[in-house]
C-alpha cells in the first residue's frame, strides 16, 4: 500500500517537474523551436531575444525571438513564446528602426550562457544580497565584443514590500559570463 502512494507521489512530483520545466523554458532552447515557425532563410540567424517583464517569478516566461529574415521589408521575423509555447508570429515594424542587415545575426557558437545561468549570474552581484529579487526582464543582444545578456532588476521595496523597484542593470558575455557592466542602484528600494 505505501509503495502504491510513493509511486503515486513520484509520479505526480514528476510531472509538477515537467510543468516547471516547460514554463521556465530557456532563451537558447527558443531559438531551436523557434526555427519551426519561420522560413529556412531564417532558421538560427537570431538578431535579438528579449522577454517581457516576469510576473510571479524572477525568471520571465514570455520570451520573443527575433529571427533575421531577408524575404521582408524590415529584415525580421519575431516568434513569441509564452511558457515554452509559441504564441504568435509576426513582421514587426519599429518605426524609427533601420531594417536588420545579415550582419546584424549573432553567431551561436558564441552564445554559451543561456539565460538561466545569465540570471543566476546577476542575482550573485554582491550588491544585491540584502534585497528581495521580485522579478526580470532580460535581453540578449549583440554587443561590442560578441553576444550579450542586458538584465534588468526589480526588487521589494524595503520599507513597503508589496511594492517594486527598478533596482538596475547587470550587462554580462553570453560568450563566458563574465560581468560587462553592473549599473545597480539598491537605494531605489527604499
Amino acid at each position: 500500500m505505501k509503495r502504491k502512494y510513493g509511486l503515486l507521489i513520484g509520479a505526480v512530483a514528476g510531472l509538477a517537474a515537467a510543468q516547471i520545466a516547460l514554463a521556465d523554458e530557456t532563451a537558447l532552447n527558443l531559438i531551436k523551436k523557434g526555427n519551426d515557425y519561420v522560413g529556412m532563410p531564417s532558421r538560427d540567424k537570431v538578431l535579438e531575444i528579449y522577454s517581457d517583464k516576469s510576473i510571479g517569478s524572477l525568471s520571465p516566461n514570455v520570451w520573443y525571438v527575433v529571427y533575421y529574415d531577408p524575404t521582408v521589408a524590415f529584415k525580421a521575423v519575431e516568434v513569441k513564446f509564452g511558457a515554452g509555447q509559441e504564441m504568435e508570429v509576426s513582421h514587426s515594424i519599429q518605426p524609427f528602426r533601420l531594417p536588420a542587415r545579415e550582419r546584424d545575426v549573432m553567431d551561436s557558437a558564441q552564445m554559451s550562457v543561456d539565460s538561466d545561468r545569465a540570471l543566476a549570474i546577476a542575482q550573485s552581484q554582491p550588491l544585491l544580497k540584502n534585497l528581495t529579487l521580485r522579478s526580470s526582464r532580460m535581453t540578449l543582444e549583440r554587443g561590442d565584443s560578441g553576444p550579450a545578456w542586458r538584465i534588468q532588476l526589480f526588487a521589494a521595496g524595503v520599507n513597503d514590500p508589496s511594492k517594486e523597484a527598478d533596482i538596475g542593470t547587470v550587462v554580462l558575455s553570453a560568450t563566458d559570463g563574465s560581468v560587462i557592466k553592473a549599473d545597480l542602484n539598491p537605494a531605489r528600494a527604499d
